[in-house]
């Protein structure tokens, strides 16, 4: 652990830790080392005694945070074992991110995809902002699909939190619904019970995509509330 600490100060940028400490607000533990390398140490720690290094491991700076996501993201274990190590590992996520590194990390999902929906079912219901914005974003990457788009239109209607990151996650969830399903998302935008705040950033990341054509962000922005 020890050798970690010295690598990831090493590693330090100090106008990347200016730059990446205004992203995220109140996080006063950030090193300041890019991504990309934290995946490749995590890569390199899941190839080895990856149980033991969990076991040990500091959660003294965002890095090393990140890092334990990482392994457990990159880890070769059965679904169950991944599963008890991510409940272990959400309460840790207190940034926007941690989670969406870690959320987007986890492509095990994509052939457990009825387990790990019901395993998100509880994060959903939490009052925890980052809990919900796991389960969000868990959602945006791997449930936006022709089988689950009903279901995960009904299931973003129903997500009730004041925390900013929630919403913006369920916004930029809704976007991606849009420029996928544009009917379907288009026909939910005029009959659902969106806070208006979390409703208008919908409606304004739909007209950010390239994706989305002039004439259709032009509906999109006489609909704003």
């Amino acid at each position: 652990m020890n050798n970690l600490k010295d690598k990831l100060f090493e590693l330090s940028d100090e106008k990347y830790k200016k730059f990446h400490s205004g992203l995220c607000p109140n996080i006063d533990n950030i090193i300041g080392v890019r991504l990309p390398k934290l995946r490749e140490i995590a890569k390199e720690i899941a190839k080895g005694d990856w149980r033991d290094f969990l076991a040990i491991s500091s959660n003294d700076y965002y890095e090393e945070v990140m890092i334990n996501g990482l392994v457990i993201a990159y880890a070769k274990c059965d679904v169950d074992e991944k599963l008890n190590y991510i409940e272990s590992f959400v309460p840790k996520i207190d940034n926007w991110a941690i989670c969406d590194s870690f959320c987007n990390s986890l492509k095990f999902v994509n052939k457990n995809k009825e387990k790990v929906l019901e395993f998100i079912q509880p994060y959903l219901k939490s009052n925890k902002e980052f809990e919900i914005r796991f389960a969000v974003v868990i959602i945006l990457n791997y449930y936006i699909t022709e089988d689950y788009i009903d279901l995960i239109l009904e299931t973003l209607d129903e997500v009730k939190h004041e925390g900013y990151y929630v919403k913006m996650a369920v916004a930029w969830a809704i976007s991606l619904c849009f420029v996928k399903f544009e009917e379907k998302t288009m026909n939910y935008l005029k009959n659902n019970k969106l806070d208006d705040f979390t409703y208008n950033k919908s409606l304004q990341k739909i007209c950010e995509s390239l994706r989305v054509d002039k004439d259709t962000k032009a509906i999109i922005k006489s609909m704003k509330r």
